[in-house]
């Protein structure tokens, strides 16, 4: 049983109660509480393994002392690794989904009216790799909540060619109800579709050259009507202009109601309509151009739709290009799966927490911070900004 300091009833520790313990009963000297919420303090401060978190704590272990049990106080390194290295990924994230829910980041009233934006896409740990025991760069497979940015869970992949079959698993984690979600091209599959439906979400999924017949009429039928600007079709559409790293970019986007006609239409659970993203930019002194094609179980809304795929796009800056910048995850050795599955998360856990804070710092820059100043940290775990 995990214990909380008295003083601190608001403890974070109350969220792993139901958390089982992984390790042996045979000279268990520190509570599994203590271990985890230290773990995410030195994540947060800044340490990228179990000797940085040891030696975080140790400088400062008169502040944990006042908020943890710590019956035989401040954990040596080798526990943390041991902790990380045997926890059950899916549990350990659960935990944590009930801790970031509790922070009420949105009020009741705003998630009664809210659809959740949830992207799923997948990110290489590219020094990951063991050639020595014949293994690849472990991939995880991250589902993002676009608008708060929250990470709401994620499962892990030798291989990037295996996310079709690690998506559906994730997918069971969540909470679909009233959800967007919107997947790249690998998850574009009818049992997903046919998944997201009957979990009562909503989804829009990129559609590549992995479905050809399909791709090629959708992209046919667009095309004929942008010859004359859908006058023989009804549309939804939106448009947009932004500069960004000094290059101009014109975005529009078109949404029509899938006909019944289109090929294996009737395959697709809930599909309700097909999206074109035209990108026109220029590069290298040349104008260029690119389209993108979605499946939508949502009616046509050329806003709506313009923010869903804007919003997928970005969880490369949002959330990889953070990681990497930040946290430095692509530089992670860590070769143990579990282990290094386990630290992905505190990553995407601790990066949610400092992307709620209202500051105008760099998310670098908050990081530092909540390693210099425990007060700072407290605003983080607890969501009390002042």
């Amino acid at each position: 049983m995990l214990t909380v300091n008295d003083r601190d009833s608001s403890n974070i520790i109350q969220f792993f109660q139901e958390l089982p313990d992984p390790r042996s009963t045979v000279n268990r000297r520190h509570l599994l509480g203590d271990v985890i919420v230290i773990s995410i303090c030195g994540v947060l401060a800044g340490c990228d393994g179990p000797t940085a978190i040891a030696k975080w704590a140790g400088l400062n272990d008169v502040w944990l002392k006042k908020h943890l049990a710590l019956p035989d106080g401040i954990p040596a390194k080798d526990t943390y690794r041991r902790v990380l290295s045997l926890l059950d990924p899916r549990s350990f994230q659960q935990c944590f989904c009930q801790w970031i829910d509790s922070l009420s980041i949105l009020s009741d009233e705003e998630k009664a009216s809210h659809r959740k934006l949830i992207a799923i896409d997948g990110k290489a740990l590219r020094r990951s790799h063991d050639g020595k025991n014949g293994l690849g760069a472990l991939h995880i497979v991250s589902a993002w909540a676009s608008d708060q940015g929250i990470s709401l869970g994620q499962v892990s992949t030798g291989e990037k060619s295996n996310e079709i079959t690690v998506i559906p698993v994730l997918l069971d984690q969540l909470d679909l109800k009233d959800s967007l979600i919107t997947i790249d091209a690998a998850g574009c599959q009818k049992a997903i579709a046919t998944q997201i439906v009957s979990g009562g979400g909503h989804y829009l999924l990129a559609l590549k050259k992995n479905h050809p017949t399909l791709y090629h009429e959708v992209e046919s039928l667009f095309l004929d009507h942008l010859d004359d600007d859908f006058s023989r079709c009804p549309v939804s559409r939106h448009e947009e202009t932004e500069t960004s790293h000094g290059r101009l970019e014109h975005r529009m986007y078109y949404q029509i109601t899938a006909p019944k006609k289109l090929y294996g239409c009737s395959d697709w659970a809930g599909l309700k309509s097909i999206g074109m993203a035209l990108r026109l930019y220029e590069q290298d002194g040349v104008e260029r151009m690119d389209a993108r094609f979605y499946l939508c179980s949502l009616r046509r809304n050329g806003k709506q739709f313009g923010h869903a795929v804007r919003s997928h796009w970005g969880i490369e800056n949002s959330l990889h290009w953070c990681l990497d910048m930040t946290y430095r995850e692509d530089e992670s050795r860590v070769r143990d799966r579990n282990f290094a599955d386990n630290l992905a998360w505190l990553r995407r856990l601790t990066l949610s927490l400092i992307k709620q804070h209202p500051g105008k710092e760099s998310l670098a820059m908050k990081r530092r911070m909540a390693g210099w100043s425990v007060d700072y940290m407290m605003q983080l775990l607890t969501g009390k900004h002042t």
